[in-house]
């Protein structure tokens, strides 16, 4: 009596099993890295030709909202090239699995360009809450001035309490952080109180010894450009913000189409125009890795 044994077809090398759907974290990890590696190249290169919707140099009060515009259409389009060529290095790595449909294959080469896209924006916002909780924290070499006062009203307090004639090393750190506080209330609805602007009248006459009228000019104009310079730079924190909203939006388009054209490539099936150059370096790698005849 023989028994019959029927043959076990093995998966090919360097295909996935198909009976179920999993996570391939290598063309993931790849991906994102990548994503994350052009974004900084692309945002080193504005940051060095000035597209920049903030600074922390008192300048940026000059920009136009054509810069503004132009610094926020700038950051969609590094997103939109950072993760499509993260999506690409995600579809084109993954090893594919042993399926005939190619919706399928599409899809799950987009699900890796997502994942790969998430990876990607999860790391970069760990990294951007470090430097800022690293810049954010006291530097005890620095002096007072730049620790308790408000960064966005250096200039105006240093322009409200300048003075020809001073004692040498005077104490306004308490002073200056005090005026900055009350100078925050100057974007408010109903603005500086009278209170606080005579107490800032008489805080800054004490301190530059100005006369009273001189010290109420110098008071009105102060709170006047703060006024300002805080309605700009929540013009320019808006912008920003919906900027890098608008830009993660639509990296997540730009990685599903990268993975699913890096899939196609990897497949070798029908490809978009702007991939044919790849294979065509391709074919030309093969001509010269294929022997040459030899003459009969």
């Amino acid at each position: 009596m023989t028994m019959e044994t029927t043959p076990i077809a093995a998966a090919p090398i360097g295909r996935a099993a198909a009976d179920r759907w999993t996570l391939q974290w290598t063309p993931v990890i790849a991906g994102a890295l990548t994503a994350g590696a052009v974004s900084s190249i692309l945002v080193s290169f504005a940051m060095t030709v000035g597209l920049g919707v903030s600074s922390t140099a008192p300048t940026w009060r000059d920009a136009s909202v054509a810069l503004w515009l132009l610094s926020g259409l700038y950051l969609v389009l590094q997103a939109l090239v950072s993760f499509g060529c993260g999506g690409y290095v995600a579809g084109r790595v993954r090893a594919p699995y042993d399926l005939a449909e190619s919706d399928e294959t599409e899809k799950r080469d987009g699900l890796h360009g997502v994942a790969s896209w998430a990876l990607a924006v999860v790391l970069g916002t760990v990294l951007a809450a470090m430097v800022a909780s690293a810049a954010s924290r006291p530097n005890p070499l620095s002096s007072p001035q730049t620790v308790n006062e408000p960064s966005v009203l250096s200039y105006e307090i240093d322009h409200l309490f300048r003075a020809t004639r001073r004692a040498p090393s005077p104490d306004l750190a308490p002073a200056r952080s005090e005026a900055g506080r009350i100078l925050l209330t100057a974007s408010s609805h109903s603005g500086v109180s009278a209170d606080d602007r005579n107490y800032l009248v008489q805080l800054v006459g004490a301190t530059t010894g100005l006369a009273g009228p001189d010290a109420d000019r110098r008071v009105d104009t102060t709170i006047a450009n703060a006024k300002s310079a805080l309605s700009r730079s929540r013009a320019s924190t808006t912008i920003l913000a919906f900027s890098v909203a608008t830009a993660l939006l639509l990296g997540v388009v730009a990685a599903w189409m990268g993975a699913e054209s890096g899939g196609r490539h990897r497949d070798g099936k029908p490809v978009t125009g702007w991939m044919l150059h790849a294979n065509r370096f391709s074919r030309r790698r093969d001509m010269w890795r294929r022997p040459a005849s030899m003459p009969e």
